[in-house]
């Protein structure tokens, strides 16, 4: 069992060898066109230790335990008994492009006066995607105050209209006429700011 085990390994590691040499980069034709030695065999079949790089092979000593190593390259082969197959591969090339660095920028429209009182519009963007949108200034209490909680939480928000629109053609809060049209000519100039 052991020199069977030798014997594989021998026949991996110079078939290893072998596609190293012959897929090495830098090898001119004169070096690709040499015959490659075969692994020295032992005797009763068992094949001899590859020689280390100063040319010295080291001696097989019966009774000397093995270690199995992993090969690069080497894999084995369905069917067969034993052998195994070495497998040219090539690494995939590396990419260097990276994705292009994301800002994030907050543009604020003009203050728009109208009926009711004033308000301007504060757009976040990541890119030139609108990710936030809020009022600004907008009138506190009575009547003036509820239309414009209500175009606020219609509009406004990483979940509101603005967002999900990407633009100020925005739908009108019923009731809250003046308050939604102020709203959008400051958030077209936000956008045309942007």
């Amino acid at each position: 069992m052991r020199r069977a085990f030798l014997a594989i390994t021998g026949l991996a590691a110079g078939t290893t060898a072998l596609v190293v040499l012959k897929g090495a980069p830098g090898t001119g034709q004169a070096a690709q066109e040499r015959p490659v030695a075969q692994a020295p065999v032992a005797s009763a079949g068992a094949a001899a230790p590859e020689p280390t790089p100063g040319g010295v092979t080291p001696s097989a000593r019966p009774g000397a335990s093995a270690k199995p190593t992993a090969r690069a390259g080497a894999s084995r082969t369905p069917g067969t008994r034993g052998g195994t197959t070495a497998r040219a591969t090539t690494a995939a090339p590396r990419t260097t492009t990276r994705a292009p660095k994301v800002t994030t920028r907050t543009v604020t429209g003009p203050t728009v006066a109208y009926r009711y009182g004033s308000l301007r519009v504060q757009i976040t963007l990541s890119g030139s995607r609108i990710v936030d949108a809020t009022g600004l200034d907008m009138p506190v209490g009575g009547q003036e105050g509820l239309r414009a909680d209500d175009v606020q939480a219609r509009y406004s928000g990483s979940s509101g209209e603005v967002v999900a629109k990407q633009s100020a053609n925005l739908n009108t809060v019923s009731g809250a006429t003046y308050t939604s049209t102020a709203y959008k000519q400051s958030l077209q100039a936000a956008l045309d700011k942007a």
